[in-house]
């Protein structure tokens, strides 16, 4: 099992430091989350929480996703990053795609996409996207930056994105794994369909049970049973290193973990408060898996 350093809601001066610490101490990757802006208002319900609250506010820190991998990836050597996850509905795939391809190229191609449609209609409306249709409007998405991200002279035509031969260099030099996240079954037909992993929010270890063993289902009727997948799980009542071992048995490939919180502090504490929580559970559960 793979470990995956989630820093959502830290402060943006303690990513790169964040970053280096989490590879000193054997995590395989950092999660990055992403949040475009925070409406006043919001025509509608979170989906991970009970009640369908946001947990964060207007104050809550955030950085765009690829900027920060690009800082971050920067200051190590080995550390990979991903998002999770990134909202494709409200961004033009087009412009994606050269972000995409810079970030990979900056970090030696230690970059994968987690991404997912977005949740609120806000988001895609003042961000000049269309809410109606989302769903099919990613799934083209997804096609526009992986056709781009390939390399080379391309075109592509539609029913929501067109356009004639062009091309990005420079390419990444291998293919930018795409991880698709959601829990409903459109979701989780998506990431069966055309991902390279799936990526949960937070989830029981039934659920989670549950849910990677409809995807085995729908990768098996896609013809896709063989070919290597990802899970990426954020696990609520599974943890120490009995806890991942069980996530383990049940599919989890990638633990998405944040230390700190394990300790009581919370998402504002002190630098050298989540390093000491870092290198604690780097000792206690990556050193005895």
């Amino acid at each position: 099992m793979k470990f995956t350093l989630s820093v959502a809601m830290s402060p943006l001066d303690q990513l790169t430091e964040l970053a280096r610490t989490a590879e000193e101490c054997g995590f395989d990757s950092v999660a990055l989350p992403d949040s475009l802006f925070y409406s006043e208002q919001v025509s509608a319900a979170y989906p991970y929480t009970p009640d369908g609250s946001r947990m964060w506010t207007a104050e809550t820190p955030w950085a765009d996703p690829l900027i920060a991998a690009a800082a971050m990836g920067a200051a190590t050597s080995r550390l990979r990053f991903y998002t999770s996850v990134l909202k494709l509905g409200p961004r033009n795939p087009v412009l994606l795609a050269r972000q995409l391809a810079s970030v990979a190229v900056l970090t030696g191609d230690r970059f994968g996409l987690g991404i997912g449609l977005g949740w609120a209609p806000e988001e895609f409306e003042w961000c000049g996207a269309p809410y109606a249709k989302r769903g099919a409007r990613v799934d083209e998405a997804i096609e526009v930056l992986r056709l781009i991200l390939g390399g080379g002279m391309v075109e592509y035509h539609g029913e929501f994105f067109d356009f004639d031969r062009l091309q990005m260099s420079p390419a990444p030099a291998r293919p930018v794994p795409i991880y698709v996240g959601g829990h409903t079954d459109a979701a989780l037909r998506r990431a069966a369909r055309v991902g390279d992993g799936w990526a949960s929010a937070m989830m029981g270890i039934d659920d989670l049970r549950s849910t990677i063993g409809r995807l085995a289902e729908l990768r098996a009727e896609c013809g896709r049973a063989g070919e290597p997948f990802e899970i990426q799980a954020v696990c609520v009542d599974r943890f120490g290193v009995d806890g991942y071992r069980e996530q383990a048995e049940i599919g989890v490939t990638d633990a998405i973990v944040v230390p700190w919180l394990f300790d009581g502090h919370g998402f504002d504490a002190d630098l050298s408060v989540k390093q000491a929580s870092i290198a604690k559970f780097a000792e206690e559960v990556i050193g005895n898996m």
